[in-house]
């Protein structure tokens, strides 16, 4: 029994990591909180998306994972339930404002869904099409409804000036000693800068921090710590930077690290991108709320004797669609 709870308490642990995620399905689309009813999707093409979470997730953690208690009485099944069904919910209002904007899918993406729907309900196991009574035209749907929320966040910001420069973007690779009193840091900074010094070696003697290495962009840092960075060049050593009570030696490694910028500047842009078409989706959220009756999802149940492994809807997705 004492077992029993351990395990029970390492998986739950495991669970508040990634509590915030459902990685598959969540893309870009954004929150609704505004209700009013609408069409829902039926219950075989919810559990499309239903399915694919529920075995994602009890694959990483289990069976276990289904009697598991959250914050707020709610438990790991009920959590997933309510997932989803938000994420239903914004699927729907992001093609509604796609239907709104005249944002349609080309014969050559209806294709691309064309096959994807092939591949993935011929991956289906007979367990899985019991488990969720699906129908090839019901994934045909669900590839349609989930294409058409992503392209429509392309197809009205793609004319915003939304571009990143690498400037913007820069990465700077440094290390760092780290010390509490102002006089020591003058003195170590003074070992630090005679030649051929060993400024790693200083960090292990003296830092109070074991974090030596730091991968720097701008805004995330303080000010005076980012304005030393990006004044140096390569190899080059900082005076002592004050920061919130602590004094930091600097020395730059890479004054500019090619690969962390180009992914900085990727992520920037989605930002960016996202930032500006929540001006454009939020409008239309405010006129247009959504939200799905909960009568199809009221006999929904998990249990480990469920014989649905299919886990692929977005990687299928993913191979046949380039955003």
């Amino acid at each position: 029994m004492k077992g029993d709870k351990k395990r029970r308490g390492k998986t739950f642990l495991a669970v508040l990591a990634l509590i915030a995620l459902l990685t598959g399905c969540k893309a870009d689309i954004p929150i609704v909180s505004e209700i009013a009813e609408t069409k829902a999707y039926t219950l075989p093409q919810s559990m499309i998306i239903l399915a694919t979470e529920r075995n994602r997730y009890q694959t990483i953690y289990t069976s276990q994972i289904w009697g598991i208690d959250l914050p707020g009485d709610q438990n790991f099944e009920t959590y997933l339930v309510d997932q989803v069904k938000e994420f239903l919910q914004e699927m729907k209002i992001m093609n509604l404002l796609a239907e709104n904007k005249g944002v349609t899918l080309t014969s050559g993406e209806k294709e691309a869904v064309r096959k994807a729907s092939d591949e993935y309900f011929e991956s289906l196991t007979k367990e899985d099409i019991t488990y969720m009574k699906v129908t090839k035209e019901d994934v045909k749907t669900m590839y349609e409804q989930y294409y058409l929320s992503n392209k429509v966040v392309t197809e009205l910001t793609k004319d915003m000036n939304l571009e990143i420069s690498d400037s913007e973007a820069k990465v700077i690779i440094i290390d760092q000693i780290v010390l509490k009193d102002k006089e020591q840091a003058d003195h170590v900074r003074s070992l630090a800068t005679v030649e051929g010094a060993d400024f790693s070696a200083l960090a292990r003697e003296y830092s109070i921090e074991e974090t030596m290495e730091r991968h720097i962009g701008r805004g995330e840092v303080s000010k005076p710590y980012e304005e030393a960075v990006f004044a140096l060049l390569a190899e080059e050593i900082s005076p002592v930077v004050e920061d919130k009570g602590k004094y930091y030696i600097i020395k730059c490694v890479n004054d500019y690290d090619e690969t962390a910028t180009q992914e900085r500047k990727s992520g920037l842009y989605r930002t960016r991108k996202k930032e500006a078409f929540d001006q454009i989706y939020n409008k239309y959220k405010e006129e247009h709320p959504v939200t799905f009756s909960n009568e199809i999802w009221k006999d929904v149940k998990f249990s480990k004797e469920d014989k649905t492994t299919t886990t692929n809807f977005f990687e299928i997705y993913k191979k046949h669609v380039t955003d």
